[in-house]
């Protein structure tokens, strides 16, 4: 049988593959954050399809932390019993999934005055931002907390902190977007630090397996940008503080196209730096569409999961398809009825 569609545990999860759906926003939720009917239809399609991990799009701790007004929401009861019965039915489904926390930062698109770290705008059609006081640094980390107390109650199998993609947690780590000159500006251990509070607030309220996503590179030319060993210390700060997977990804803190070549697997060189360093999982992402390509990546050890985004919104039944032309004839589909669309292989 393949590696990638073979059991495994990864991440502190037992998944019945290494194929994982990355959070990808859909902006079809209701602006009190619900999800509606395509919620329910778009992730149990891939929950149908056998992806083995779904972590859900991100999923704002507070409505002034919303990427925009249709973005889903965990801050709320509602909210929480609604994203239950997604929870349930993707279970029921044969799939495990997970959720991504975040707060946009200066990149909130409908927010009048976004809170960042510091006034430093990320360029139109974004509004300025406010700089943060402790106290709102404080309260913003409860609010992660108490997210992930919700996540708990509706029973997902993960959460994912998002800190990457030029979102707040990102905006603190990068010195192209800190200029603070309290405890959570200046140094990189203090740029570390309201990541680092959010996962000890996280792991008191959420007893299952906590997964980070950074963004490896902000492909700035200046030289002022997180080197890579940067990168490095904090994933080992991670790893002490028992998260269990390193979800890397690159970019989206600065508001211009990087100019870089884009290719398939383009990210991954920047998923094995941090595997060197630390002994949990690293998951991988980007232009990863070809079953052989992903074969070869866990095969070689580059990463342990591979994080699929668009390709699953072109091809729902990319596993299928996957189990064809890795010729794992172990890999089983959804049931009896669904098996009838292999026989055009047999």
């Amino acid at each position: 049988m393949s590696k990638l569609l073979a059991p495994a545990t990864v991440g502190g999860l037992e998944v019945k593959n290494r194929v994982a759906m990355s959070p990808m926003c859909m902006y079809e939720a209701k602006e009190d954050g619900l999800p509606t009917p395509f919620h329910f239809a778009h992730y149990g399609a891939r929950a149908i399809s056998g992806v083995g991990l779904i972590i859900q799009e991100a999923t704002a701790v507070t409505p002034n932390g919303r990427l925009t007004n249709h973005d889903l929401g965990l801050w709320n009861d509602e909210q929480t019993a609604a994203l239950k019965e997604l929870v349930s039915s993707v279970h029921y489904l044969g799939s495990k999934i997970g959720v991504q926390i975040v707060h946009a930062g200066r990149k909130a698109l409908n927010v009048e005055h976004p809170l960042a770290p510091s006034e430093l705008a990320y360029g139109e059609p974004y509004n300025a931002p406010t700089a943060m006081t402790t106290q709102q640094v404080q309260a913003t980390i409860q609010e992660f907390v108490n997210s992930a107390r919700r996540a708990e109650e509706a029973g997902y199998d993960m959460i994912e902190i998002h800190a990457a993609h030029g979102y707040l947690i990102h905006q603190f780590i990068s010195p192209l977007s800190n200029r603070r000159e309290d405890k959570y500006g200046g140094s990189l251990e203090n740029r570390y630090r309201f990541l680092r509070e959010i996962i000890d607030g996280c792991k008191k309220v959420f007893s299952k397996p906590i997964w980070v996503r950074i963004s490896a590179s902000d492909y700035d030319e200046t030289g002022q940008q997180n080197s890579m060993q940067a990168w490095q210390q904090m994933a080992r700060w991670m790893e002490e503080q028992s998260v269990q997977c390193i979800d890397v990804s690159t970019g989206g803190l600065l508001n211009k196209k990087p100019n870089i070549p884009v290719h398939a697997a383009f990210q991954t060189p920047y998923a094995s730096a941090i595997k060197e360093v630390v002994t949990i999982d690293v998951a991988t992402v980007g232009l990863i569409t070809d079953p052989g390509l992903a074969e070869h990546i866990l095969q070689t050890q580059e990463a342990d999961m591979i994080m699929l985004g668009r390709v699953l919104l072109r091809n729902v039944n990319w596993l299928n398809d996957a189990a064809q032309i890795l010729h794992d004839h172990q890999y089983k589909v959804f049931n009896d009825s669904y098996a009838r669309g292999q026989e055009y292989s047999r």
